[in-house]
């Protein structure tokens, strides 16, 4: 699949006014690249991985929009149910509207797209001065760029003793050999366990290992605090989450670490709302349940993962900023648990309660 880019260069305080405006011609959802430091709350939203460093901030912004090509030359953009070709429209795709069969959009080509972006970026510098450059270039782009381009930022690292290896990395010569070497291709699914969250769940979670633990995990992503588990000793593991695109993730982690699947089972679903979720997962069946997450979703979570815990059972959060750290441990505390533990990395904290 084929994909042109929109590019327009602008500023940071005129990223909503050309988003909404963009919206007028059919192009909705921007790629925005700017320099503005992300806030610890931004950070606890957005919730990556991977957090590269930049240049400092100097206004500047690249809003980029993609459009589909349709195979002809031509563009594709979406068109509103029952939205009739209008006078816009037909000036957008150079005289004519085009119906796609089956999509219920219209196409356009490149040039009389550009045009209308940059005649609308002409009509706002008339009433704003904050637009800029309002340049627009075209570049044509594949999926699989998308899919791909973040691997850059990610390489083999450590995790105290445990060597974390991407699969399109070789290994290089460790100073010390490893504990253990964990191979991971998250794909789509999110988590490499460069995250600090990440690091505090996985150290906890050994602490409290034993050969006959059952580990549920919460919001599993790729499985890595599942499968690192498994490979230190756990006996089995049930990952829950929303992705889609998870369980083919963890599938392909599973047979890159030699771990058989039947010891790692994954559902898709809601744990906090979903009793057909909760019926699946079990109740007082688990060692350890281990959610990395963030918490608005830890607190109303608990209740479901004190359910899931056996009598003595840890409860182990992540995903926490600090000065947040408190909701989650009162939200223990009202559930019956007793708090163990709190640990912290970076801006991070990590927050430990047992089911006594």
């Amino acid at each position: 699949m084929r994909w042109m880019r929109f590019k327009i260069r602008t500023t940071t305080e005129a990223e909503d006014i050309l988003v909404s405006a963009m919206e007028d011609l059919g192009l909705y959802g921007a790629q925005i690249e700017d320099h503005v430091p992300l806030t610890a709350q931004e950070k606890e939203q957005m919730f990556v991985d991977i957090m590269p460093d930049g240049p400092a901030d100097d206004g500047s912004a690249v809003l980029s929009f993609y459009v589909e090509e349709s195979g002809d030359g031509k563009l594709t953009l979406p068109q509103e149910s029952g939205e009739a070709p209008s006078e816009d429209n037909a000036a957008l795709s150079g005289g004519s509207v085009y119906s796609i069969p089956g999509a219920g959009g219209r196409t356009v080509t490149p040039d009389a797209l550009k045009a209308s972006i940059e005649a609308k970026i002409a009509e706002l510098k008339t009433y704003s001065d904050v637009i800029g450059e309002g340049a627009v270039t075209i570049e044509q782009t594949e999926d699989i760029d998308w899919m791909n381009s973040w691997k850059q930022y990610f390489h083999q690292f450590w995790i105290d003793d445990i060597l974390v290896i991407p699969s399109w990395e070789q290994p290089a010569a460790p100073q010390i050999r490893p504990a253990y070497t964990f191979h991971i291709d998250p794909g789509t699914a999110f988590g490499t366990g460069a995250h600090e969250t990440t690091q505090l769940c996985i150290r906890q979670i050994r602490r409290f290992l034993t050969p006959e633990t059952e580990l549920l995990d919460v919001g599993t992503g790729s499985g890595i605090l599942s499968l690192l588990a498994l490979m230190m000793g756990a006996r089995h593991a049930v990952g829950t989450d929303l992705d889609p695109m998870a369980p083919p993730a963890i599938e392909q982690n599973c047979r890159a670490n030699g771990i058989a699947p039947d010891r790692l089972e994954v559902i898709l679903g809601n744990l906090v709302n979903d009793p057909a979720v909760q019926d699946r997962v079990g109740r007082e069946r688990y060692d350890i349940v281990a959610a990395n997450i963030l918490p608005d979703v830890l607190v109303p979570l608990t209740p479901a993962a004190i359910a899931a815990l056996k009598r003595g059972g840890v409860y182990i959060t992540s995903g926490i900023v600090q000065g947040r750290e408190h909701e989650v441990e009162q939200a223990m505390q009202a559930g019956g648990l007793q708090h163990l533990v709190t640990t912290r990395q970076g801006e991070w904290c990590c927050v430990v309660g047992q089911k006594t």
